[in-house]
C-alpha cells in the first residue's frame, strides 16, 4: 500500500491536472458512469462536530477508480492547534477491491475542491475575466484563488474575511505565487471585494449571505463551496434567483445546501431553477453561459467522485515522481 502525506499530495496534484480530473469526474457523474451514493453524515455532539463518509466508483474511457473518503469537521480544532478539517482517503483497485493507497485527505480535499471551482470557472466565467474576489481566508480560499488564476488571466484579486488579520496574512502569503497575481489585497468590506469582480469565490462557514445582491455586477461568475448544510448560507437568495444556476450534483445540493434549500422553502425559486449539473454542460447536454451580462452561479457541496478521481491522479503522479512510502498491508 502506498502512503501519501499532505506534502506528497500537494506535489502530486498540480492544479491544472486536478482541474482536468474534476471535469472527467463531473462528466462521469452526470453520464451515469459513476456510482456515488449520498454521503453518510455522522454527528459528534460532544465536540459539535460532523464526520462525512463518502464512497465512490467511477468509470471513464481511460480507467476506473474506487475510493472512500472520511472527512471530519471539528470547529474546536483551531483552539487545539489542529486543522478544522481532518480527512483521509482510502483507494482500492477497482478490479480486485485490494486497498492500494492511504492518502492524507485534507490536502486532497482542498485541491480537488479548488479544482472543481476551477472547472466551473473555465466553463462558465467570461473569457475576459481579470478580477477575482475570494471570501474566506482559509485553506479552501487559497485553492479557490489558485484555481481561478489557473483558468483565467487574473490581474487583481481581493480577499475578504470576517477576521481582517487573516485576510492580510492571506494576501501577503499568496501574492505572486504561481499563477496568482502580485496585486492581491485584503478588502475592507464585502462591497469593496465584489466591486468590479468578474469571478467571486466563497469558501466560508457563514450562516448568512456574505455579500449583498445589489453589489454583484452583470456578467459575474460565482463559485460557492461553503453552505454544505441546510443551516449555512453564503449567497443572497436574490442572487440565486437571477442567476443561471449550475451545480455539481442536483441530488446532493438540493439535500444539503442552504443556499438553495432556503430560497426553495420560501417560494422564491423551485427545484427546477437548477439549470444543469456541470457534467451535463461538459457532455454537451446543456448550454453554459448564454450572454456576457448573465450572472452564473456554480454551487458545489463536494461529491465523492471528485475524491476518487483526485486520488487516482495523485497515486499515478506519486509513483512517477517516487513520492510516498510503500508498506506491506
Amino acid at each position: 500500500m502506498l502512503i501519501l502525506t499532505g506534502d506528497d499530495v500537494r506535489k502530486a496534484l498540480p492544479m491544472n491536472g486536478a482541474i482536468e480530473a474534476m471535469k472527467s469526474a463531473y462528466a462521469a457523474l452526470s453520464d451515469g458512469t459513476a456510482v456515488v451514493p449520498l454521503r453518510t453524515r455522522l454527528s459528534i455532539p460532544n465536540s459539535e462536530a460532523l464526520s462525512l463518509f463518502m464512497p465512490a466508483y467511477v468509470r471513464t474511457d481511460e480507467s476506473e477508480a474506487l475510493a472512500i473518503k472520511v472527512v471530519s469537521l471539528f470547529p474546536k480544532n483551531p483552539q487545539r492547534g489542529l486543522a478544522y478539517i481532518q480527512a483521509a482517503v482510502l483507494a482500492f483497485d477497482a478490479q480486485t477491491g485490494r486497498a492500494i493507497a492511504l492518502i492524507e485527505g485534507s490536502a486532497l480535499t482542498a485541491i480537488r475542491t479548488g479544482a472543481g471551482s476551477g472547472a466551473a470557472i473555465d466553463i462558465l466565467a467570461r473569457s475576459d475575466s481579470h478580477t477575482a474576489a475570494i471570501f474566506g481566508a482559509g485553506v479552501q480560499g487559497r485553492t479557490q484563488l489558485e484555481a481561478a488564476c489557473t483558468v483565467r488571466e487574473i490581474h487583481k484579486a481581493w480577499i475578504y474575511d470576517s477576521d481582517p488579520g487573516r485576510a492580510r496574512a492571506f494576501a501577503e502569503e499568496m501574492a505572486g505565487q504561481g499563477p496568482i497575481p502580485r496585486d492581491l489585497k485584503p478588502a475592507p468590506t464585502p462591497q469593496a471585494a465584489v466591486a468590479g469582480a468578474d469571478v467571486v469565490c466563497t469558501a466560508t462557514t457563514s450562516l448568512s449571505p456574505v455579500f449583498a445582491d445589489k453589489d454583484i455586477q452583470p456578467g459575474t461568475h460565482i463559485s460557492a463551496i461553503g453552505s454544505y448544510t441546510a443551516e449555512m448560507q453564503e449567497i443572497p437568495p436574490e442572487t440565486v434567483q437571477r442567476a443561471l444556476v449550475i451545480v455539481d450534483s442536483r441530488s446532493a445540493v438540493l439535500a444539503e445546501s442552504g443556499d438553495l434549500i432556503r430560497p426553495i422553502q420560501s417560494g422564491l425559486i423551485s427545484e427546477a431553477h437548477v439549470f444543469a449539473e456541470l457534467g451535463e454542460i461538459l457532455l454537451g447536454k446543456k448550454s453554459g453561459r448564454r450572454t456576457n451580462d448573465e450572472v452564473t452561479y456554480f454551487k458545489s457541496v463536494g461529491v465523492a467522485v471528485q475524491d476518487a478521481m483526485a486520488a487516482q491522479l495523485a497515486i499515478r503522479n506519486a509513483k512517477e515522481m517516487r513520492l510516498g512510502q510503500e508498506v506491506n498491508f
